[in-house]
């Protein structure tokens, strides 16, 4: 298939925005050792998707231009590379792709069997498929390896606060949580607090009123473990006296001034924590991801669907920070 060419989405240069992005025709990739080739039918868009792009990560990423956004996709094998056991042609499939390359935002791509690449069941669309892999891997760690909690709903009971409930990765996080022994109490904007509590959540706050704000519980408890998803800062300050004695924030937008609360925690043996969480993917717990979406105990909120042709709008919807879920961009 490299003789041919597919319809891509590409930047040339760091900055643009939405503007910077554009249509393109290039060769469609053959599969290497360990590699299938995807015929793309979704594809999903991250934060870290259009920092890449505005420049936050160089002079790591973008490796090279032009580059081909995102790497959260679903699709079909259509061929198979040397070596690879796990699938065959015509197997549906959910895969992160490897940041350094991208492609997400393609007809066709390349996933390895080796990373991050599980099968999709009939029962998961591919815009749902498309969703998880990012997010949902980054809220299962959140949860599992950073707080410890059980999601068997085992364990002992605790108080969680997640905030920006009803974002891409905030709304896994609420639904994950609710299959452990939690009380979850949630934060999101006014127009989102139904979608937020119909995900589960015990408890949710209006970010915008005193007591949003203040992230005070309406119950009163203390939070033994924050899940902070929101991408507006809120200092210490504020999460601290919410806390339990031992209580954590789990910190999934570290910034320069989470690095220094650390340190002034440090040099006060406090027994409170701020932890910034560093992402570690699993393949098995993709796998598992999505075995729970099959079974209907996890679901991914859409925000809204892009053709591919109109892939600027999904970006600049990503951008303004509104959305509800997941933006999927469709092939």
């Amino acid at each position: 298939m490299a003789s041919r060419l597919m319809d891509a989405v590409a930047y040339e240069s760091c900055g643009g925005g939405p503007n910077g992005l554009k249509h393109v025709k290039v060769p469609i990739p053959s599969p290497k050792k360990d590699e299938v080739l995807l015929k793309l039918e979704a594809a999903s868009l991250n934060a870290s998707d259009w920092k890449i792009q505005k420049g936050v990560f160089r002079p790591l990423l973008p490796r090279k231009f032009p580059f081909i956004p995102a790497v959260d996709v679903a699709g079909e094998v259509v061929e198979v590379g040397q070596g690879v056991e796990k699938f065959k042609e015509g197997d549906k499939v959910v895969a992160m792709l490897n940041f350094v390359n991208g492609g997400g935002l393609a007809e066709f791509s390349i996933a390895s069997e080796t990373f991050i690449t599980s099968a999709r069941p009939p029962e998961v669309s591919a815009a749902e498929g498309a969703g998880l892999p990012s997010s949902g891997l980054t809220a299962h760690q959140a949860l599992t390896k950073a707080a410890g909690i059980k999601l068997d709903g085992t364990g002992q009971l605790k108080n969680i606060l997640i905030t920006g409930a009803s974002g891409g990765v905030g709304h896994y996080v609420v639904q994950l949580a609710k299959l452990g022994n939690t009380h979850v109490t949630a934060t999101c904007g006014a127009r989102n607090v139904d979608i937020v509590k119909s995900l589960g959540a015990d408890e949710v706050l209006d970010y915008k009123t005193p007591d949003g704000a203040a992230l005070k519980s309406p119950s009163g408890r203390k939070y033994d473990v924050v899940i902070h998803c929101a991408s507006a800062g809120i200092p210490w300050s504020t999460f601290e006296p919410n806390l339990s004695a031992t209580g954590k924030v789990i910190d999934l937008t570290s910034r320069p001034s989470t690095w220094i609360t650390i340190v002034l925690q440090r040099l006060s043996f406090s027994r409170k924590q701020l932890v910034p969480l560093i992402i570690n993917p699993e393949g098995e717990n993709l796998d598992y991801l999505v075995e729970l979406m099959k079974d209907g105990k996890l679901r991914t909120l859409v925000d809204s669907k892009h053709h591919l042709s109109k892939a600027e709008d999904a970006w600049a919807r990503k951008t303004d920070g509104y959305a509800v879920g997941k933006i999927i961009v469709e092939t």
